[in-house]
């Protein structure tokens, strides 16, 4: 009876092998399939964000070779510029037009007028110093500065031959000799020839501070209110060295002056994008393989 049952149990007992076995395969195999999965993700998020960078650290020397090649440009210009300025700062004067927008881009240009200065309504531009290229180019990186501050004196000139009046740029007088009465000699009477430089307005720049006219005192060229305030066209001319005369102010002072820095930044730029790019060539193109 026992053996019958035994062998009557046998095939059930084989089905539940067959069961536990498929099972088990399904499961060994189920676990090893997520495992390999995770593996195979890192290596592609990993890919993406080198990708990323790769091409996000390119930005860096393409953006300063850019800049540079921009400032290459911008040299080219800066050069013309101070040449046409040169050229037309050596060139011979011309009669000075009785048009106030003549005037426009006539700015540095030499020009002559005739007549006589009204030394009752002077004008006084400060602080300023005296226009010495040899004295600037002995001082130049210093500190500190021997110029001797004082102003510039604008004095109304009355152009017989256009029968208006301008204004003038005598030169440069120390703070000491600023009141007239201590340079009578250098008062000018009667007609004289004048060459000046054309010299248009100004605008306030930031730090300067605002013209005073009650006091007399001018920081900037403000040819409006200038020349509504003395009568005068708004007109302004600096005179040349050659006017000067003794115990009068000092003339030529007209500063020319335009910043070429374009070089360094040229250098500074391509320099950036040569640095950069070996690095990035040796970070991105030069790996060995594996890392």
């Amino acid at each position: 009876m026992a053996a019958a049952r035994l062998l009557g149990q046998a095939p059930a007992l084989a089905v539940w092998r067959s069961v536990l076995a498929v099972s088990s395969r399904a499961g060994l195999a189920w676990r090893p399939s997520r495992c390999r999965s995770s593996a195979a993700e890192a290596p592609a998020t990993k890919a993406e964000d080198d990708s990323f960078l790769q091409w996000f650290l390119l930005l860096i020397p393409v953006t300063a070779f850019g800049l540079g090649t921009w400032q290459v440009q911008r040299r080219k210009w800066k050069l013309k510029l101070i040449s046409e300025l040169e050229s037309r700062i050596m060139a011979e004067p011309v009669p000075l037009p009785a048009d106030p927008m003549e005037l426009r881009n006539l700015e540095y240009r030499p020009v002559k007028v005739r007549g006589y200065f009204d030394h009752s309504k002077e004008l006084y531009m400060m602080p300023r110093t005296m226009v010495d290229p040899e004295r600037e180019a002995r001082e130049a990186g210093r500190l500190s500065s021997s110029a001797q501050s004082g102003a510039h004196v604008i004095t109304p000139f009355r152009c017989t031959d256009l029968g208006m009046s301008i204004l003038v740029n005598r030169g440069f007088v120390p703070r000491k000799k600023l009141n007239p009465d201590t340079r009578k000699k250098g008062q000018i009477e009667g007609e004289v020839d004048l060459v000046g430089m054309v010299r248009l307005t100004e605008t306030r720049k930031p730090f300067v501070p605002e013209n005073n006219p009650e006091r007399n005192h001018w920081y900037y060229r403000d040819l409006e209110a200038m020349a509504t305030l003395t009568g005068t066209e708004p007109i302004f001319i600096d005179a040349d060295f050659k006017s000067t005369v003794p115990g009068g102010p000092i003339g030529g002072q007209t500063r020319v002056t335009l910043r070429n820095e374009h070089m360094q930044y040229i250098i500074t730029w391509y320099g950036l994008c040569a640095a950069t790019s070996y690095l990035w060539v040796k970070k991105f193109l030069r790996r060995a393989p594996g890392t």
